[in-house]
């Protein structure tokens, strides 16, 4: 079980969830983070860029059928902060009821 630590950087709704679809695999594109999340193209670019400002997301460009492709994965840092952050949230949440 991860050590709980509330991290103010993933609690933000669009880092959340990319975390969160992240977490669920071994990497995601671009195109689909931008399309599960409903954003544009430069708000997710933004909070990508936050996340892996700090360590928590690896990018990886690859080209594939002559395009450009950018995939996105955790790193271990991020796992761990993304697994440490939910069981924070679990503790608020049990600690309410």
């Amino acid at each position: 079980m991860a050590e709980a630590k509330f991290d103010p950087l993933i609690h933000a709704p669009h880092r959340l969830r990319i975390c969160a679809i992240a977490h669920a695999t071994t990497h995601v594109e671009f195109r689909e983070l931008q399309e599960r999340l409903g954003i544009s193209k430069s708000a997710l670019s933004k909070h990508i860029a936050q996340l892996v400002g700090y360590g928590y997301l690896r990018e990886e460009h690859r080209t594939r059928g002559g395009h450009s492709r950018l995939r996105l994965s955790l790193t271990e840092l991020g796992r761990r902060a993304y697994r440490g952050h939910t069981a924070a949230l679990k503790e608020i949440i049990e600690a309410a009821e």
